[in-house]
């Protein structure tokens, strides 16, 4: 069995990686980002959030299923799909409302690309103890 260290380690370079390729400096920015995956395959912006998956392998690798790494599959999973509503509203039916879309046009802190990064590892960390 891989060592929870190296899980951990594992775990930070996906969240930095994820951090990486979506650093812009609005939302509206990222989602276009995002997008343009999406365009070329959905599966291939799913694999765009590789700590989504290594979650769910960890999950099943280990058989531990608790309240701390059942949150990161949540908020990872309501990340994706979220993404996924706002892109096909924002970029294909146009049926975005004008408040939100200035909202997406909002300047970003760099720091919010690393929540992830400061979150997702305690959580799992805690979740294999």
């Amino acid at each position: 069995m891989i060592s929870i260290s190296t899980i951990i380690l594992i775990l930070v370079l996906l969240e930095i990686f994820e951090a990486w390729w979506q650093y812009s400096s609005n939302i509206q920015e990222v989602l276009f980002k995002a997008y343009r995956y999406y365009q070329k395959s959905i599966f291939l912006f799913f694999l765009m959030h590789p700590a989504f998956y290594f979650t769910l392998f960890i999950i099943l690798s280990t058989e531990i299923l608790n309240g701390w790494i059942l949150a990161i599959l949540v908020f990872k999973t309501l990340d994706l799909f979220f993404k996924i509503n706002i892109m096909k509203d924002l970029f294909e039916t146009g049926n975005l409302n004008e408040e939100i879309r200035t909202m997406l046009k909002e300047p970003l802190s760099p720091i919010i690309f690393l929540t992830g990064l400061g979150l997702y590892p305690f959580l799992m960390f805690y979740g294999l103890n």
